[in-house]
């Protein structure tokens, strides 16, 4: 059986009740006898006093003279051991008052911590629906916690009771990020973000290109260094296309849209051939027509949303028609040479993509990859003296990358380039069958935007051919209108 130990109180109140009971113990110990006082030992263990009252007992029961325990203890004795215990009492009492005092104070400071939290509760609450709401985050940064022109909460902090923040922005705010669609403004078209939903965009645009080229071809051999025999043909060429467009953009869904355009064109062709046989012949031919070209149909979908500066992924499709004039409803001479223009391809065809945009401050990259796979048809015309049978136009496949950059709210531009790669046409010609060369056509690209206003932005593009086969140069001015329907 384990004993229980008393407090220090209780046994210095055992030791005080062990002096009185000595000084009573000699009348009561007659009259009752020994044994009482030993059960009183016995009976408060926890007090810690037993071996005290055991000798008081012995002291008691002993004869007078006989050596042991004085009968009666001095009185001074009895009052140092009260005021022993009194003063254990008030060390006591005070102690338990400095607890005390110890605790009002720490629920003084649970109280005013509880109140900070409150009010920094308000603080995020009152942030978080303003970020709901779309409302600008930058009238709030570099404002402190406390918002605008109010003392923020005060904060427990090294050396003092509490820290209050600055009421006023300390430092400079950082500029505003600039958003997606800025600084992507100038990429070339199809290339940037989707039309949001609801809103129709009317967009005009002006294309003019310029191509020249220079040929001389050798039909014949070659004896020695200077000395030819055959046909030697020259030839220059010079085109000029002006294309304008008009194009309606409709976003059905924040992730998807659709597009309608409807180009007219302009040409200008100019071409000159020299023949050295015999004798020299010079030929020059000038052509020019205007009218509707091929119509085109697209939808774009996005694939996935953006998320930090992870890339956007956006699949088209794109379908082009033949309502401009082709090549094989122009008028032909009895040589075979044409003497109008075409306005279109004479095909349809049809182009899958991908496009993606990748957010990497403070620029945007883009890219994207495509294939456009023409219709074959049969065209069964007499070109000259020669039956024209079934066309396969070659299909292209065709890459580009770049970057758009914003300089400013207002200003952006963007630097690329694009390849395209063209497979040979194969055409049958009476009982034959040709296939043309294959072609490269790569260009640099360099386009500028200008915000007019809040909504509506002029762009302007330039492609500048790098390969034999490409254009000289093409510039795109493009101006969208329109909103919310």
């Amino acid at each position: 059986m384990s004993n229980i130990v008393a407090p220090p109180m209780l046994r210095h109140m055992g030791a005080a009740a062990v002096g009185l009971s000595a000084v009573l113990a000699p009348s009561q110990a007659e009259a009752h006898e020994m044994p009482a006082l030993e059960c009183l030992c016995d009976a408060l263990p926890f007090l810690d006093t037993a071996p005290t009252w055991n000798v008081a007992a012995a002291a008691a029961a002993a004869p007078a003279g006989s050596g042991g325990v004085a009968e009666s203890p001095p009185a001074v004795s009895v009052e140092s051991e009260i005021e022993a215990l009194r003063r254990i009492i008030a060390e006591q009492r005070a102690l338990v008052d400095q607890q005390n005092a110890m605790l009002a104070e720490q629920r003084q400071q649970i109280v005013k911590m509880q109140g900070q939290l409150i009010a920094q509760q308000a603080q995020i609450d009152r942030l978080s629906s303003f970020a709901l709401a779309e409302a600008p985050l930058e009238m709030f940064r570099g404002t402190g916690m406390g918002g605008q022109g109010v003392a923020g909460p005060a904060l427990p902090g090294p050396g003092s009771d509490a820290v209050a923040l600055p009421d006023a922005p300390v430092g400079e705010a950082p500029p505003p990020e600039e958003p997606t669609e800025r600084r992507v403004a100038a990429v070339p078209e199809g290339q940037g973000v989707l039309t949001r939903a609801g809103n129709l965009i009317f967009e005009p645009s002006f294309e003019y290109t310029r191509s020249s080229t220079n040929r001389l071809v050798f039909r014949g051999i070659e004896l020695i260094p200077g000395i030819q025999i055959g046909l030697i043909e020259a030839t220059d060429a010079d085109r000029d296309t002006l294309v304008g467009t008009a194009s309606l953009r409709y976003g059905i869904s924040d992730r998807l849209e659709a597009e309608v355009r409807i180009p007219y064109l302009y040409r200008n062709d100019r071409i000159e051939v020299v023949q050295q046989r015999d004798e020299g012949i010079v030929r020059s031919i000038a052509l020019r027509e205007d009218g509707i070209g091929d119509a085109e149909f697209s939808l774009r979908y996005q694939f996935n949303r953006p998320v930090g500066q992870k890339p956007i992924f956006v699949g088209t499709l794109r379908v082009k028609s033949d309502t401009g004039k082709g090549p094989f409803e122009v008028g032909y001479d009895e040589f075979g040479v044409a003497t109008g223009l075409a306005t279109g391809s004479g095909f349809w065809a049809v182009q899958p993509g991908v496009n993606f945009l990748m957010p990497s401050d403070p620029a945007v990259i883009y890219g994207g990859m495509a294939y456009l796979y023409h219709i074959p048809r049969d065209v069964n015309k007499l070109v000259g003296d020669v039956m024209i049978g079934r066309v396969d136009p070659g299909d292209a496949v065709s890459a580009n990358i770049g970057f758009g950059f914003a300089l400013n709210p207002r200003f952006s531009f963007s630097l690329g380039y694009r390849h395209n790669y063209i497979f040979p046409t194969k055409t049958e010609i009476g009982d034959t069958r040709q296939k043309s060369n294959y072609l490269h056509v790569g260009s640099l690209n360099f386009g500028m935007s200008y915000r007019l206003t809040e909504r509506d932005v002029l762009n302007l593009g330039f492609e500048i051919g790098v390969t034999e086969d490409a254009p000289d140069v093409s510039i795109t001015l493009r101006m969208p209108f329109g909103g919310k329907i």
